[in-house]
């Protein structure tokens, strides 16, 4: 078993060391699934909701979220991203959105947890602004699908 990399020799939290690492090209797709009621997809793919975009306000909130990680997650470092995309895709036979997540940078570390925070974030925007209608939206299966670079190289959700 590894040891932890965010605990020093006394047990206290400390932010990892990556000067010494080499940059790479870091990618990290990360998910996140809304399940609503039918009636409210319905509304949202046809432009009826009354708050509006419901979709392009989600994905704003993903980019957003993913520049912000470091603020929301302690011991993230700052990273200097250079593409995150969000997109949101509705699963109509089971009356779900998929938000997907990609954040993209070349650095010293990865951007998994910017592609997990765009995922979630969109997530919450996206029940903030239909909870008026549905308050009973579940957001579940909030996980990483795939990083690729670094020392530990490719991983792939299912592949481990």
């Amino acid at each position: 078993m590894s040891e932890f990399t965010h605990i020093d020799g006394a047990g206290s939290a400390k932010m990892v060391d990556v000067s010494e690492k080499d940059n790479t090209v870091r990618i990290a797709t990360a998910e996140a699934v809304v399940a609503m009621k039918e009636e409210v997809l319905t509304m949202i793919m046809e432009g009826k909701h009354h708050k509006g975009d419901v979709f392009a306000v989600a994905r704003i909130a993903g980019i957003q979220a993913a520049k912000k990680t470091s603020d929301l997650i302690p011991l993230c470092h700052p990273l200097m991203l250079s593409s995150v995309k969000v997109d949101l895709e509705p699963v109509v036979g089971s009356s779900q959105v998929r938000i997907t997540a990609i954040c993209k940078l070349s650095g010293k570390t990865g951007v998994e947890m910017e592609a997990l925070t765009a995922a979630s974030v969109a997530a919450l925007t996206l029940y903030d602004m239909c909870k008026a209608v549905d308050k009973g939206m579940v957001i579940q299966q909030v996980r990483l699908l795939e990083k690729q670079g670094g020392k530990s190289g490719h991983w792939q959700a299912g592949g481990e």
